[in-house]
């Protein structure tokens, strides 16, 4: 079980019809074929294998939505190697970190990420931008010869993908997962969401997300689809390509759905091909709910909820569920996953009680990249994984999250994890304590809220503190609010108390 073969065998039955079609910034999109895409993906091959890639090697993937990153990463699995897709808003000593982390021995990079790389000394090709200086990708696949084709699968343990998501440390941690996972995932979301090759894919949000790729790109490769990629979301690209395209499902985090509502002729668009719209990330609201279903003319909302460690794997709230249940992340798993609430004391949760979340599916993660003691905590000898969210169970068994003990921020469907900001904040000489918060927001889920102690006592925030972070943390980690204090809470261990800190109402 691959999902290279999966993909060639969606290609020989479907060799005309389109696999991508990409929306870029020119006037025209591109449409590239099942047959051009494998064709593409075996001349991408040659040109990785001529940059020394073979079995076992790391190739990193840094791009917006386009062709480039697709056919980079079938291009890599055909050699038996590994992607690590990255987040194109990091900063450059995050980028550095993951390519170090994760033993990259080549970049694909956007050209117009380039300096994002400040030197790193990896091998680089840049896709969809040239760059002076540097090998272009796009051009060298196009002249390439494409290897033979093979007959022989890729081993199902195989390493696919390591995915980074951050931790309580401050520091990424790399999910590894096989073209086992990645392939069971796909077909999970194909079953679950009943994905067929009619369906066309509408993705507007990046598809180096683990939702994104393996959920609902794979997924519709698998199933003989056609994925539209638009290469960065904004709300009137969006309608227009949902429109133009005809699209018949569409996945995003709330604020895709909710920010599209802003345009001011939204009415104007038909979106009527659209059967289904998914959102994970994140809940929406009762009201909220109503006037998307009125404004989008469908009741056909699912919530997803998942965690990258697990394919992602999860949970489903579904369209009847939506308003009655607003803010549950549903009481059921997808098909062939398990999911239950274990509460402090070790047994299920009953109604009313607080517990974490457990999940048990075929595509978890096998480990964290060279962090056995983190795998070890999270993923027990009976193969549940541990989610650190904790979840209220309601007295019709929705599950309803409450906090989570990881401690982290969800905002317009990116992760922020506490940890990582407060340690860049208190990198500042003027800084020594901080606590980083997640105030809800109608449409983002949450705003990034810091409360700071700097080091003289003053009451005042320290000069060009918002340049001193950029230039360490992704902009959507950066705190939108900022409150100096004279001392934060504590518990007699030195732990900051953060359920003792209040955030005094925005102006």
């Amino acid at each position: 079980m691959d999902m290279l073969s999966a993909f060639d065998s969606a290609a020989t039955k479907f060799p005309a019809k389109p696999a991508l079609i990409s929306c870029g910034t020119g006037p025209d999109d591109t449409a590239i074929s099942y047959a051009e895409l494998a064709e593409s993906s075996r001349r991408a091959a040659t040109v990785l294998a001529g940059r020394g890639i073979g079995p076992g090697d790391r190739v990193a993937l840094m791009c917006y939505n386009t062709t480039g990153f697709v056919v980079a990463m079938l291009g890599t699995w055909r050699l038996g190697a590994t992607v690590v897709p990255v987040n194109h808003k990091l900063a450059p000593p995050e980028v550095r970190y993951i390519l170090d982390h994760s033993g990259a021995s080549a970049i694909v990079i956007d050209g117009s990420l380039h300096a994002v790389l400040d030197g790193a000394g990896i091998t680089t090709l840049a896709t969809d931008t040239a760059v002076d200086g540097v090998a272009d990708f796009d051009a060298e696949v196009a002249s390439a010869a494409p290897i033979p084709v093979s007959t022989e699968r890729l081993p199902e343990d195989t390493i696919a993908e390591i995915l980074y998501t951050s931790g309580t440390t401050g520091r990424p941690k790399g999910c590894v997962h096989t073209q086992r996972t990645v392939t069971l995932t796909a077909m999970t979301t194909v079953i679950g969401l009943s994905i067929t090759r009619e369906d066309r894919l509408l993705l507007t949000v990046p598809i180096w997300h683990a939702s994104p790729l393996n959920n609902w790109l794979l997924g519709t490769l698998y199933a003989g689809g056609t994925v539209v990629l638009v290469r960065e979301h904004k709300p009137i690209d969006f309608l227009s390509a949902a429109q133009k395209h005809r699209t018949t499902l569409c996945f995003g985090p709330p604020i895709v759905f909710t920010s599209a509502l802003a345009v001011p002729d939204f009415a104007d668009y038909d979106l009527s091909a659209t059967r289904v719209w998914m959102y994970g990330g994140g809940p929406i609201g009762a009201d909220m709910s109503r006037r998307l279903a009125e404004n989008f003319h469908s009741d056909n909302f699912f919530q997803v909820y998942g965690m990258t460690e697990t394919g992602p794997v999860g949970t489903v709230l579904y369209p009847e569920e939506q308003i009655s249940k607003a803010g549950s992340i549903g009481r059921v798993a997808l098909p062939g996953a398990d999911m239950k609430v274990i509460t402090d004391a070790g047994v299920e949760a009953k109604a009313g009680d607080v517990g974490e979340i457990w999940i048990r599916t075929e595509s978890t993660m096998t480990g964290y990249l060279d962090n056995p003691e983190a795998t070890a905590a999270a993923l027990d000898a009976d193969g549940w994984y541990h989610t650190g969210d904790l979840a209220r169970v309601d007295d019709d068994g929705y599950l309803f999250i409450v906090d989570r003990s990881k401690d982290m921020i969800v905002t317009g469907g990116e992760n922020v994890y506490s940890k990582e900001v407060e340690d860049a904040l208190t990198a500042h000489p003027a800084i020594v304590e901080a606590a980083v918060l997640g105030r809800p927001h109608p449409e983002w889920g949450h705003t990034v809220v810091a409360h700071i102690v700097r080091s003289d006592g003053g009451d005042e925030l320290p000069e060009e503190l918002k340049e001193f972070l950029l230039g360490r943390l992704a902009r959507y980690k950066v705190p939108r609010e900022f409150h100096v204090t004279g001392e934060l809470p504590h518990t007699p261990t030195g732990k900051v108390q953060k359920h003792l800190i209040v955030t005094p109402d925005p102006a």
